[in-house]
């Protein structure tokens, strides 16, 4: 553990940002137990050990009642409650009496003093220091001058806005290449969080594997435990021994215009065709003109959607968990979402020929499917050319960002044919309704309700498209022979 020297101390408040509704975790994870103490604990032992003063930023104080926090820690409940971290740093920001204040999330268990000093030495000049990822910046350990920041901090919460780099616009910014910060945290250890169940099992897997390595060989003989980000599990199947990755799912909370609209689990790539897909079949999104952004934190797992159209007042007050899985996932729509659709008119022709090749095509793009054998392809094509392709755990999610990726380019689902490797149930019927594709194949089955859906809304439904047969259930006048 640390220990704190005052003589080194730098002029920084550390603000602990522990106001997080831990909707993933379950519960309150910045009090789950951690190599024997509270991961907050852990936290706040990195900071104080640098920091002159240490506060945390709570929505819950009296959950800390049982945390032994010394004279150095004082404890400050948000300004604006349930505010995310921008409301956090608000608070700090206004609270604190050094110079600058450090914005620090309660869930990072191998924190690193030294990566603040490093931080705190390229201020020079600087309103923020702040890493920047190969992913975009990371503002959950960063530096912001109080002085400069505390007006921007608040006008950014009260235009309704919860992401912390709204803070940095106007701002004369300090930007740390990650890689740069090697030299004090050779595995970058200090980016790591704890946000769902799967994340604090491998945490704690990683401490339990170093104390096995320091009993076993009576010495350190690891670096430290590798980055959860970074955790690659092997198999080797019996008979074939070829090496095989998992497939990844984590939860995505997607939100527009900073309301939060659903958490999805999926596989973390192409998160903002995803997030688009998924509000344009839900009929939240219809107008390409009136988006104005699309923010995604891979780390955290989160999508912000700004669009000038606006949020319907039921989603206010509800949100939705959608999961990856085939039969118990929850999703929006539903039959009564294909009411009131037009029937689709194309007097589009695709020929057997046509399909069979997109199909191997599409197939021969699947690199995750090779790599895990867990995914599921979705495409887009027209003329027997694939304009889209994409990959996910979750055969909605898939179709999402096929769908999303098509909208963001304009490309017109006119004329259209969408493929999948998943099962066409009546919410993929639904999805594919609503983006006016007139042909849709899978290379499995097709369910009695997505048929039904799919003959009243003139959709050509074609089903174990495979091997040198195909299925029409639907509309067969648009499938043709492949010619001799």
């Amino acid at each position: 553990m640390p220990e704190r020297d005052d003589r080194v101390l730098l002029p920084v408040t550390a603000a602990v940002l522990a106001g997080g509704r831990s909707l993933r975790m379950g519960v309150d994870k910045t009090l789950l137990d951690f190599d024997g103490e509270p991961l907050l604990a852990r936290v706040i032992a990195a900071v104080r050990s640098v920091c002159a003063e240490v506060m945390v930023v709570t929505n819950r104080p009296e959950a800390l009642e049982d945390v032994d926090l010394d004279d150095h820690v004082s404890v400050v409940s948000d300004d604006v409650p349930y505010q995310g971290p921008l409301g956090g740093l608000a608070t700090a920001l206004a609270h604190a009496e050094q110079e600058w204040v450090l914005a620090v999330a309660a869930d990072m268990p191998w924190l690193e003093p030294d990566v603040v000093r490093a931080l705190y030495a390229a201020s020079d000049g600087a309103d923020a220091v702040v890493p920047m990822t190969d992913k975009g910046p990371e503002p959950l350990l960063a530096l912001y001058r109080v002085e400069a920041c505390r007006e921007a901090a608040a006008a950014a919460l009260a235009s309704g806005r919860r992401r912390l780099v709204a803070v940095l616009q106007n701002l004369h910014v300090a930007e740390i290449p990650i890689s740069d910060l090697r030299d004090v945290d050779p595995a970058l250890h200090s980016f790591v969080n704890v946000n769902t169940p799967e994340d604090l099992a491998d945490v704690r897997a990683s401490v339990e594997e170093s104390a096995d390595e320091v009993s076993s060989a009576g010495e350190i003989v690891s670096e430290g435990p590798e980055p959860v980000s970074q955790a690659h599990p092997r198999v080797v199947e019996v008979g074939t021994r070829r090496g095989r990755g998992m497939p990844s799912e984590r939860p995505v909370t997607v939100y527009m215009n900073d309301v939060e609209i659903a958490t999805v689990q999926a596989t973390p790539s192409d998160l903002e065709e995803m997030a688009i897909g998924f509000m344009l079949t839900e009929g939240l999104l219809t107008d390409r003109d009136a988006l104005q952004g699309i923010d995604v934190d891979l780390k955290r797992g989160l999508v912000y959607v700004t669009t000038e159209e606006h949020v319907p007042d039921d989603m206010v007050f509800r949100t939705r968990y959608v999961t990856s899985g085939c039969g118990k996932g929850v999703t929006f729509s539903s039959v009564g979402h294909a009411r009131g659709l037009e029937p689709i008119v194309s007097d589009v022709r695709v020929s057997s020929q046509e399909i069979y090749d997109m199909m191997v095509e599409m197939a021969r793009t699947a690199e995750r499917y090779r790599e895990t054998g867990g995914m599921h392809s979705c495409a887009l094509g027209r003329d027997g050319k694939l304009l889209v392709v994409r990959e996910d755990v979750g055969r909605h999610n898939a179709l999402d960002k096929v769908l999303g990726r098509a909208w963001l380019d304009r490309i017109s689902a006119k004329d259209a044919v969408l493929l999948t490797t998943g099962r066409i149930s009546y919410e993929m019927a639904v999805k594919a309704a609503k983006s006016r594709v007139p042909v849709v194949v899978s290379r499995t089955a097709v369910t009695d309700l997505a048929a039904e859906i799919a003959e009243t809304l003139g959709i050509t439904l074609v089903g174990y498209a495979r091997g040198s047969k195909i299925v029409i259930h639907t509309h067969p006048e648009r499938i043709t022979e492949a010619p001799e």
